[in-house]
């Protein structure tokens, strides 16, 4: 895409892109899978997939490697209809890739190669249109992009660009192997999950104070506050700066609260699941759209559970995003 588009994005965001590659049979190890699909991946690039499934208008700011893996994710962000425009090669870093093994309904065990650094930590302050992220409706950023330098410095100076608009929000996106950890989340990382989480807390509390709405899981609340609870946790977002505080539960549903007093409590929508790695970007895409629209918060939640709970269902992230009649019919009751 070359052309400038007509008045301001829908919605922008900055962040982790690579190339998915997931078994296409589930229930298999890895060293026992012979056949893989290749799929656009990176929660900042989801999520821009799945607001313009929605029918928003969208652009990803990241980098790719210089190699045929970074052709591809070009072309596949200009398939979704999202605009690459700021997506830009590094020389001399490979474009990441990403494995999984697949055992549902809850084992989804990942493997990231993004080694010796990913590209998309090579952002630079000077790489960003900052009139452009100012003026989005929403600008979407993760803990990622705190993890290394230049990055952390580019995510910062966004966030300040935004001067705390509307619908700044902060995806807290924890992944502890990117901050020095063993893996897993928060003390599922054994004796260097803890150090990880104290290099990211300081950091992240810069973001969350410049930040309107943030969004995570229990694990990630833990990295940025301390709290694991769902209503400590959401109170405890909210005293850090944020608007709106929206926690991921899983099975038990999703609660948000809202500085206002408003508060929206969802369960979750049964499904069959066969990879749940995509659905937390799904549920991120479906929240901006209807942040955008100006839905009452608990249809807000609702409709982003129903987006998670049908791309939890199905093999694929960012192909798998659904469009907005799939996810009417899931919450009218029928079944994905």
């Amino acid at each position: 895409m070359s052309e400038p588009p007509a008045g301001p994005y829908d919605v922008i965001t900055m962040g982790r892109l690579g190339v998915d590659l997931y078994p296409l049979r589930a229930g298999v190890p890895l060293a026992e899978v012979e056949t893989f699909g290749r799929f656009l991946g990176g929660s900042a690039a989801n999520v821009a997939v799945a607001a313009a499934r929605l029918g928003r208008r969208t652009a990803l700011v990241s980098r790719t490697g210089a190699d045929p893996f970074g052709e591809f994710l070009h072309r596949a962000l200009r398939g979704f209809g999202v605009d690459d425009r700021w997506v830009t090669p590094v020389e001399g870093y490979p474009t990441p890739l990403t494995f999984c093994e697949i055992f549902p309904p809850d084992d989804f065990p990942i493997y990231f190669y993004r080694r010796p650094k990913a590209p998309d930590l090579h952002l630079d302050p000077g790489d960003l249109d900052l009139d452009a992220i100012a003026s989005a409706g929403v600008f979407w950023m993760t803990g990622t992009g705190l993890c290394e330098e230049p990055s952390r410095t580019a995510t910062l100076a966004a966030l300040r660009a935004r001067g705390r608009r509307s619908r700044t929000v902060f995806d807290l996106d924890w992944r502890p192997v990117f901050w020095g950890g063993a893996g897993g989340a928060s003390s599922d990382g054994g004796s260097t999950g803890h150090d990880a989480m104290a290099a990211a807390r300081p950091h992240y509390a810069a973001a969350l104070a410049r930040a309107t709405v943030a969004v995570g899981n229990a694990d990630e609340c833990e990295v940025a506050t301390g709290e694991r609870e769902p209503r400590a946790a959401a109170e405890a977002l909210l005293a850090a700066g944020v608007e709106l505080a929206v926690v991921k539960q899983g099975p038990k549903g999703v609660l948000a609260v809202h500085r206002d007093g408003t508060v929206a409590e969802v369960p979750p929508v049964e499904v069959e699941v066969l990879n749940g790695l995509g659905a937390g970007d799904a549920f991120g895409g479906a929240l901006c759209h209807g942040l955008l629209a100006g839905w009452e918060l608990t249809e807000v939640i609702r409709y982003a559970n129903a987006a998670g709970a049908l791309v939890a269902s199905r093999l694929a992230c960012s192909s798998a995003m659904p469009r907005p009649a799939e996810i009417e019919a899931l919450l009218a009751g029928q079944r994905p």
